[in-house]
């Protein structure tokens, strides 16, 4: 089991640099469309580990993947923002980037146009058992599942972790990525999991079934907990196959919705690792994806 004076948050995941294109005309193929555009750090584990911070996360760590291209840029933004990164340079590729454009005319959805570059490019040799000394929880970012290289060095922490006693949550980051990765190759590699993280849409795709609250209490009888969230409409969490409750969003001014889920993941694990209760935790939860709605990009100011 985890050392009970164990704390720290560790967070293994996609570090990339994120190109925000926010635009109030759909984009017209063959000539111009006018748009705000602005390049920050992001990455869907590197964004909740900042949340984790912001919600009073005392010791928050990062185990990612970037090029020679941005490493130093990057790791001073995490450093900022309250995390201790611990980044591989890779000596081949460059750090990752998202094109993410939002739409302004849509309720500021945003699409995502992904080059992984570097952060699936983690492997095992990057991890090290050691890595979870004063670790209370591990998070892994749903990214990792998709590439083979990334998927391997995401067992390898699954695998310490539960034999340290160590609880592990993870978000499965994107619907197009798992349709494309297959719904029973991911169960099957989060098999383990103590929290399950997903959005409607990525629950919906892992049972089948069209209604979040039954996505959810069908995935807590593989997960032990499981927290749905669903934009405006809040989350629901499941846990041992029963529903536990609704949490409602928080309202807000929607600029970019980019990174709400990160938010929504890191305020909520922070909250439980600061003795809150489930549902608390996923209030909390909510109400940093209200907060990071009403940014540009995925980081807390």
């Amino acid at each position: 089991m985890a050392p009970r004076s164990a704390q720290g948050l560790l967070v293994v995941g996609d570090v990339v640099t994120d190109i925000v294109a926010r635009h109030r005309t759909p984009p017209v193929p063959g000539t111009d469309t006018a748009a705000a555009i602005r390049t920050v750090p992001g990455g869907a584990g590197a964004n909740a580990a900042c949340w984790a911070a912001r919600w009073g996360g005392a010791d928050v760590r990062l185990l990612g993947r970037v090029g020679a291209d941005s490493a130093a840029w990057h790791e001073a933004a995490l450093t900022r923002a309250g995390v201790r990164p611990r980044l591989v340079v890779d000596p081949r590729a460059p750090t990752g980037t998202v094109i993410c454009l939002v739409d302004e005319g849509a309720g500021a959805e945003r699409t995502f146009l992904t080059d992984s570059g570097a952060a699936l490019r983690l492997s095992p040799a990057d991890w090290s058992p050691e890595l979870l000394d004063g670790v209370a929880w591990l998070h892994l970012s749903g990214y990792l599942f998709f590439a083979g290289p990334s998927r391997a060095a995401a067992g390898a922490a699954l695998a310490s972790a539960r034999a340290r006693g160590v609880p592990v949550s993870v978000d499965p980051a994107s619907a197009g990525f798992l349709g494309e990765l297959g719904v029973e190759r991911f169960l099957a590699a989060a098999e383990g999991v103590t929290v399950l993280l997903p959005s409607r849409d990525e629950a919906v795709l892992l049972t089948g079934l069209p209604d979040a609250s039954d996505a959810a209490v069908a995935l807590s009888r593989r997960f032990p907990v499981v927290a749905v969230t669903s934009g405006a409409e809040g989350a629901v969490v499941a846990r041992g196959g029963e529903l536990v409750g609704r949490v409602a969003a928080v309202p807000a001014r929607v600029r970019d919705t980019t990174g709400a889920g990160d938010a929504f993941t890191g305020a909520l694990l922070a909250s439980r690792l600061a003795g809150a209760g489930l549902l608390e935790a996923v209030t909390e939860g909510c109400r940093a994806g209200g907060e990071a709605v009403q940014r540009i990009g995925g980081r807390p100011a």
